[in-house]
Parts: C-alpha cells; sequence; structure tokens
C-alpha cells in the first residue's frame, strides 16, 4: 500500500519541529500537545507533481478595528500552513476547506487566517508585517509570495493647501495640493463650487502626477472655489477653498462720429465718445485709462437768410386790363439753412383807362352786370331777416331776468382795511411769498407743542431746562487718542482709516449737539441739539482721506472736486440730519456742471446719492454749493466725495499755485518748486507740511488758475533771468503736466520743479519771472525779485495757517445761539403768519431762499436754518446782524440776543 508523507507540528519554547513520518493508510499518530491526520495520498498518477498556488495572499490593510483574511489555495497539495514575520501560524488559527477538481481530479486545499490590529501593532516601526502560506506535496513544498498587512490612516491636515488667486482672462493658473500623509497614499480628486473636475470631459484643466490643478486658459466661467479633496479606504479630506477670480481688464470700443457742432452759427465745439465695452471690465478689472469723450473746437457756417431782389420795371398794359411786375430772392440767395424770402415774387396792378386798349362790350359783359346786381339783392335779403330774429329773442330775455340782481347779491365786494401791526415800521419791504408757499407741503410745527405764539410783553423771557441735569463733554475723550483709532480701525468698515491724529477728530455728544473741526482744512462737522436722541451718547469722529489711497471710479468728464471725508461711526440713529462741510475747487457755475454727491457703501462700492440741481427734499441728503464750500445735510454718517461732470469747455476748476524754494542754499544749485493743486484746504495744509519738512519756504504769494475742461495740459516757463548770473538747467523751453494728471484728481500734490544754476556763490540776488498757464486757456505769472540768502519778506508758511480752533466742542459751545434761546426763536417762527413773517422771510433775508422747499419738509424749518447759519458764520458770526434781521422780521425775540452769556 502507498505511503503518505505529512507533516507534523508540534510547538513549544518557539520551536517548531517537523516530523516527516511515513504511514499506512488510515493510521494516526498521536504525541506531545497536538494530534496531526494523515490525509489520504495522492494519485499516483499525480504523486509526482509540485503544488502550485490558485490563490496566493494579496496585501491588505486594517480598517479601524476590523480584522483582515488572508487566502491562500493550492493544488494538488496535502497541507498548507501561514508563517508570519517568519514565525509559524499556529494550527488553531487556520480555517481548512478541502476540495476535488473535478476536472483533474486533483486534490484542493484552500487555508485561511485573520490578522488582527493588535498582532500588527506588536511590531510596528521595527518593520512591516508580512505573512506568505507553505504548501506540500509528496513532492515537495512551494511558498507563496508575501502579502503585507499594514493599519490604514489618513491624517488630517493638507501639506499644502490651494490658496485663491485673481487672475487676467485667458492666463494660466495653477493651483498646488499636497494631500495629508495617509496608508494607502491618497487620492486626489478637484471640485469646482462643490462639483467634480473632471479632465477627460473639459481638457481646459488637467491634474499633474503631483496632484496639482492647472487651468490652462482661464474663462469667465472658471471663477470660482476650488477645493481639493483627498481619499483612501479609511477618510476622505477636503482642503480650504480656493477663491479663483477671473477678471477682465477694461478696453475702449473704436470712437464714435463727432457729433453736430453746438453752435449754429459762428463757434462752437462738437464731441465724440467711446465706451469701455471692449470688452468691459469685470470682476474687479481695471477701467479704461483716458478719456471717454473728446471735445474740438468747431466753425459752424453761418445760415444766410434769402433776401429779395429789386422790382423789375411793369410791364406793358395787356388786353385784360393788367400789367405785371417780378422780383427774385438772389440778394443774396439763401443758404446753408437759411430762410427763404417771404412776400410774393410776381405783383400785377389794373391799368389806367388811357393805358388799357378798348374793346367792344358785348353780350357777356350785360350778363355779368346782371349776375352781380342779383346777389347783392340776396345778401340785403338775408340781411334783414337776421335782424328781425335778433330782437325778437332778445326781447324774451329781458322778461325773464328783469330780476336777477337776486343772483348776485351773494357776491357783492366787501371793503375791508387791514389792521397795521404793531411792529410794521420793522417790515419795510413785504416779500412776494407766493412762489415759495406753493412748493409747500405738510403742516408747519414748532418742535415744542406750543400753543400760541411767543410772547414776550407777558410771562418770563426764558422757560426753565427741562427736568433732569445733563453732563456736557468738551468733546476730548477721557481715552487715549490711540487707543480710540485702533478700536475703529480694527473694524471691518473702518480698515481704511488713517491712523495719524492730525487728519482726525473725535468726541463724544449728547442730545445738545456739538462740532467736529478739522483745523485747517476747511472740514467741519455741525451735529445740531436734538440730533441725537435724548438718553444716547454717541462717540462720533470726522477725518479726511488721502486720495490716493481712496480711488473713486471716474469715468468720462468727471473729476473730483472735493476731499473724500469719513465721519461716523456709519449707523447711528439720528433724528436731524447733521451738517458736514468741506471745500470744493469748482468755479460754482452749475450750467457748466453736473456735480454729484457719492457716499461709499458698506461693500465699498460708491453710490450717487444727490445730484445738485435734482435735489428731492424727501430724501436723506441734500447740498448747498457755495463759492468755495459745500454743505452736506445728511441724516446718515458715512464716506462722502464731490464729483463734477463738465457739460462743456468752459467748466473750469480752481488750482492753487505755490512756489516755495529752500530757505538756505550753499550750492550753486537753486530749486524752485512750483505747486499745482486743486484749491481746497486740506491740500494745503499737507503741501505746507511737507515742505516743512523738506525745508523749503513759500516765496511768493499763492495764485489761482481757472483750469478748463479743454483738454490742453498746463504749462510752466521761467523767463527774464539775468544771463550775466543765472541759467536755467531745463533743456526745453517749458515744462508740461498732462492735461489728464490734473482733471482726474488722483495725484494731490503735483509739482515741477526748476532748476537754476548760479555762476558764482556770491550771487545771491534772484529776479526772474515764473509763467504758468493752460495752453489756448488762462495764465499766471511770478514776478521774483530777491534775495536768496537774505530774504527777510514775511512770507514764512505758517501765516497761512491761521486757524486754531479747538477740534471738538460738545454742548452750549459749540454753538453761538444759546440753547434756550435757539428753542424760542423755533417757536415763534415755525407757526405761519398769514403776513409772512415766520422761518420763509427769515430764509429769504438771510438769502438762503433757494432752500425753501428743503426747509418746508423739516418738522421745524427754522431750526435747520439757525443750523446752517451757525456752520457758515461759526467764526465770524455776528450775533447783531442776525438779531437785526430778527428785528426786520418784526419779532422782539431779536432783544434776546442782548442777553449776556451769564445771564442765561
Amino acid at each position: 500500500m502507498p505511503l503518505h508523507l505529512g507533516p507534523f507540528v508540534r510547538w513549544r519554547s518557539g520551536l517548531v519541529l517537523t516530523w516527516i513520518c511515513l504511514f499506512s493508510s488510515g493510521f494516526t499518530f498521536t504525541g506531545g500537545e497536538h494530534a496531526a491526520t494523515v490525509t489520504h495520498p495522492l494519485p499516483a498518477a499525480f504523486s509526482d507533481l509540485l503544488p502550485h498556488f490558485l490563490v496566493e495572499p494579496d496585501d491588505v490593510y486594517i480598517v479601524k478595528n476590523k480584522p483582515v483574511t488572508l487566502t491562500c489555495r493550492s493544488t494538488p497539495a496535502t497541507q498548507i500552513y501561514f508563517k508570519c514575520n517568519g514565525e509559524w501560524v499556529h494550527q488553531d488559527q487556520h480555517l481548512i476547506d478541502r476540495d476535488v477538481d473535478p476536472a483533474t481530479g486533483l486534490p484542493v486545499m484552500q487555508v485561511k487566517i485573520d490578522i488582527s490590529r493588535q498582532q500588527v501593532e506588536k511590531i510596528f516601526g521595527l518593520e512591516d508585517y508580512w505573512c506568505q502560506c507553505v504548501a506540500w506535496s509528496t513532492t515537495g513544498t512551494q511558498k507563496s509570495q508575501k502579502a503585507y498587512v499594514r493599519i490604514a490612516y489618513l491624517r488630517k491636515n493638507f501639506e499644502e493647501e490651494p490658496l485663491g488667486k485673481e487672475v487676467a482672462l485667458d492666463q494660466e493658473v495653477l493651483l498646488r495640493c499636497h494631500p495629508p500623509e495617509g496608508v494607502p497614499p491618497a487620492e486626489v480628486e478637484w471640485q469646482r463650487n462643490e462639483e467634480l473636475i473632471d479632465p477627460k470631459t473639459d481638457p481646459n484643466f488637467f491634474i499633474t502626477v503631483d496632484h496639482n490643478l492647472i487651468i490652462k486658459q482661464a474663462r469667465l466661467a472658471d471663477t470660482g472655489n476650488y477645493t481639493c479633496v483627498a481619499k483612501n479606504i479609511v477618510a476622505r479630506r477636503k482642503s480650504s477653498s480656493a477663491t479663483v477670480i477671473v477678471y477682465v481688464n477694461g478696453g475702449w470700443s473704436t470712437w464714435a462720429t463727432w457729433s453736430a457742432c453746438s453752435a449754429v452759427c459762428g463757434r462752437g465745439w462738437q464731441k465724440r465718445s467711446r465706451s469701455c465695452t471692449n470688452p468691459t471690465p469685470l470682476n474687479g478689472g481695471t477701467s479704461c485709462e483716458g478719456q471717454s469723450v473728446q471735445k474740438s473746437a468747431c466753425t459752424a457756417t453761418c445760415p444766410v437768410d434769402g433776401g429779395w431782389s429789386e422790382w423789375s420795371k411793369w410791364s406793358p398794359c395787356g388786353a385784360d386790363c393788367t400789367m405785371w411786375r417780378s422780383r427774385e430772392c438772389t440778394q443774396p440767395s439763401p443758404s446753408t439753412g437759411g430762410k427763404e424770402c417771404q412776400g410774393l415774387d410776381l405783383q400785377s396792378l389794373n391799368c389806367t383807362s388811357e393805358q388799357c386798349p378798348q374793346t367792344a362790350s358785348g353780350a357777356e359783359d350785360v350778363a355779368l352786370y346782371v349776375g352781380i346786381v342779383a346777389v347783392a339783392l340776396c345778401l340785403t335779403l338775408l340781411l334783414i331777416v337776421l335782424v328781425l330774429v335778433y330782437r325778437r329773442k332778445k326781447e324774451g330775455l329781458d322778461a325773464d331776468v328783469a330780476d336777477s340782481s337776486i343772483l348776485t347779491t351773494g357776491f357783492q365786494p366787501m371793503g375791508i382795511k387791514p389792521t397795521k401791526p404793531e411792529n410794521s415800521h420793522l417790515l419795510t419791504i413785504q416779500p412776494d411769498l407766493t412762489t415759495t408757499t406753493t412748493s409747500y407741503q405738510g403742516t408747519l410745527r414748532s418742535r415744542r407743542e406750543v400753543t400760541g405764539k411767543f410772547s414776550v410783553s407777558n410771562g418770563p423771557l426764558l422757560e426753565p431746562l427741562p427736568n433732569g441735569s445733563h453732563t456736557l463733554h468738551n468733546g476730548k475723550l477721557p481715552s487715549d487718542p490711540n487707543d480710540f483709532m485702533n478700536r475703529l480701525s480694527s473694524q471691518t468698515y473702518f480698515k481704511t482709516l488713517p491712523r495719524d491724529n492730525v487728519n482726525t477728530s473725535y468726541g463724544t455728544f449728547n442730545f445738545l449737539g456739538g462740532r467736529l473741526t478739522l483745523p485747517n482744512t476747511g472740514i467741519s462737522l455741525l451735529i445740531p441739539p436734538e440730533a441725537i436722541p435724548r438718553g444716547k451718547i454717541y462717540e462720533i469722529y470726522l477725518t479726511i482721506q488721502k486720495k490716493e489711497d481712496m480711488r473713486l471710479p471716474l469715468a468720462g468728464c468727471q473729476t473730483l472736486l472735493s476731499p473724500v471725508v469719513s465721519c461716523g461711526p456709519p449707523g447711528v440713529m439720528l433724528t436731524r440730519p447733521v451738517i458736514l462741510s468741506m471745500d470744493h475747487c469748482s468755479d460754482a457755475c452749475l450750467e457748466n456742471w453736473a456735480i454729484r454727491l457719492k457716499k461709499q457703501s458698506y461693500e465699498g462700492t460708491w453710490e450717487d446719492v444727490l445730484q445738485l440741481g435734482e435735489e428731492v427734499v424727501s430724501e436723506p441728503y441734500y447740498c448747498q454749493l457755495e463759492a468755495e464750500t459745500c454743505r452736506v445735510f445728511t441724516e446718515q454718517l458715512g464716506r462722502f466725495a464731490l464729483v463734477g461732470e463738465s457739460l462743456s469747455m468752459a467748466a473750469a476748476k480752481r488750482l492753487k499755485l505755490l512756489l516755495f524754494a529752500p530757505a538756505y542754499c550753499s550750492t550753486l544749485e537753486y530749486n524752485i518748486r512750483v505747486y499745482c493743486m486743486d484749491d481746497t484746504q486740506d491740500l494745503l495744509k499737507e503741501v505746507m507740511q511737507m515742505e516743512r519738512q523738506l525745508g523749503g519756504r513759500l516765496i511768493d504769494e499763492p495764485h489761482i488758475l481757472l483750469f478748463k475742461d479743454s483738454y490742453h495740459n498746463l504749462r510752466l516757463s521761467i523767463h527774464d533771468m539775468p544771463q550775466a548770473h543765472w541759467r536755467s538747467k531745463l533743456l526745453a523751453g517749458y515744462q508740461e503736466i498732462p492735461f489728464y494728471h490734473i482733471w482726474s484728481g488722483s495725484q494731490r500734490t503735483l509739482h515741477c520743479t526748476f532748476t537754476l544754476e548760479r555762476q558764482s556763490l556770491s550771487t545771491c540776488d534772484l529776479t526772474c519771472t515764473l509763467c504758468v498757464w493752460q495752453v489756448e486757456g488762462e495764465g499766471q505769472s511770478f514776478t521774483l525779485d530777491f534775495n536768496i540768502s537774505k530774504d527777510i519778506r514775511p512770507l514764512d508758511s505758517d501765516f497761512l495757517l491761521m486757524d486754531n480752533c479747538t477740534p471738538a466742542l460738545a454742548g452750549p459751545s459749540a454753538f453761538q445761539i444759546p440753547y434756550l434761546i435757539r428753542q424760542k426763536i423755533c417757536s415763534s417762527l415755525d407757526t405761519p403768519c398769514p403776513n409772512g413773517a415766520d422761518w420763509r422771510l427769515l430764509a429769504q433775508r438771510l438769502k438762503l431762499d433757494r432752500h425753501m422747499s428743503f426747509f418746508a419738509s423739516k418738522a421745524s424749518p427754522t431750526s435747520v436754518i439757525l443750523d446752517l447759519w451757525e456752520t457758515q458764520h461759526f467764526h465770524n458770526g455776528n450775533l447783531n446782524q442776525l438779531a437785526a434781521v430778527m428785528a426786520e422780521i418784526g419779532k422782539q425775540e431779536a432783544m434776546i440776543f442782548l442777553v449776556s452769556d451769564g445771564e442765561c
């Protein structure tokens, strides 16, 4: 009987002993701790075959705490055992399954084992955990491939995350991504706006072998949030989103054709335009630089109206006893749209009997005369009939209305003599208020419920303060100023606020109001009484923004006319409009300008909130434009600027020209700096401070130049220098500042430098003429004659900066009119008077009648008028002049201005 060779495995003290014995069929050997059963021997035909593996163990990963199973399948095999990391796996841990291949009749053996996380962790860090199976047959053994068992994981943090970018259209974009460490290594995919990116369907995307995403040519549709996603069998991780913005820079379209000349006759102007639509700027792309409108002078041929020539001579008398003469429209002939001649070009006249040829009258003449007589008779009869009918109707009507006086007795006029007012001598001129009362809407009422007029003759002059005490602040914060600015700029909306305290004022205010002022800038904020609700205390600031830090979107013929001013904080509740005052540099001719007030929104965009001349009284903004100052009434604090758009080439900005030179010069070269800037006090202050740091001094008084929207540049030149002692190092005959640099207002302090060279250090006397002019426009000249080393003229820059007012005032100290007196005036003038002696006459006397509709829209028109007066006359206000106006109106309240502050 054939013998079977089988293994016997014995485990003791970590040693593996294999006994191979020959046994007869069915013989069982038992010994030691375990027993092995000897299988049936292989058929003789297959006894010489080595085992080969049908299934070998593969690499596996342990996910969390779930064990993994390794499988090994071999034929022909009598025994299969697993060896892991060089040690045999215990027989009890094998799960054995035996079968016979029906095709070959060979025995098939399958063995499985489970590997737990704890088994792998025992050798973690030393080497990889591996297992392989060994199969026996009667001929010999075979080893399978090694299967590695690893613990799977995926860390949370990406080693490199994608970063957001702003790219131009058609530009290549590279987004980097290094996924977290993991076993098995993580697979990477990309998402745009949470949708999977498939480079196969969209070839514009490409994912590199190191997991980076490349957008070959950025399209507008590629704008979005991109996310790198890493995943393996354990987890799925997403990076932070990277925002990619594909922007489009604006491009000009082609110029349109020139418009018709604006003048019908003589010199005018024509314009052509282009738009920033080729392409239109998108997603923050830059707007087109340059002008959207071009203007050019033109001369229109004047129309020539036609004129008659002299009449021709009369023609001979014809057979019809008529003679003719004519004239022609040729002196001059109408041209270029001129009018044709008016009148007849042919005239006829009956001939006298002597000139008319004699002809025999016949039957035709007789018939004519008979017809004329018949028509005359018919007309006579018709006239008689009409007269009879008219007389009959008149007699009937007189009978019916014989007593018609009863119908008119209710409408008899009554003579009423108006009573003369007691103070009629003060109302020397009665204004015509018919034009202003028609625009008034709503009911006029005082701020306080007053049943009658304010009377001075009876009762106390001044009413007591309301119950309760109120603390007035002087506008200076108890906290540190730097701490206040840091707290403001830490908020999102205030990050663009300047940190310097020089251009910022702030204070704490309650219902009594107050005033903030930026000294030497012409900028102030008046907070009227009752503008802040009672019981509220606000910390309010006022600051000026530098134009280079705050670029406004200007297009076409638009230009910045004022500084950019911020007051806040935005969002505070106001019950009455505050008044923001700031300088402007327009020539104040509204027929040449379209001036708009712009306000920056919370999103950072600039919006038009008001156009001068088209104000709507129901809106929270109103503006009064004076010669050099703009007064903005606003019920919402924020960031404001005045922008003008020229409507014709006559529109002009006021430029201030300043000349500076070194206060001390020890070299042969001597520099004269000419500043050309907008005529606003804030820019003057900035130049003065800058020159003080440079060691410069003003060498002549400032000049004003009107710079027109004519697209012509500004030229500067120097002349009349003594050639024997001085020479100019300027190569050209003049220097030039481009028109757009001045008109755009983007550069605050444009200047040119003239470098002069003297022949020796002993030359100190300088005489010259410096000219500044706009090509084909207005110009100014400076005549200089001084000693550069001993100049003692009182032109120090400090004389231009004399405003030493307190930056913040709160309560009554901020106003010229005492609070209680103000209440008396308002209660007296707010109530309409039949003779017009109310707030309307006050506005007319103060030359504010253009704003009647705006005043009438307020609950207390008088208080708004007094607010405006306080703003205009804070530095030079004269209460006696205001008292005189009140006396002219006929209100005895004018006497209260004579009450001293101590008595109040």
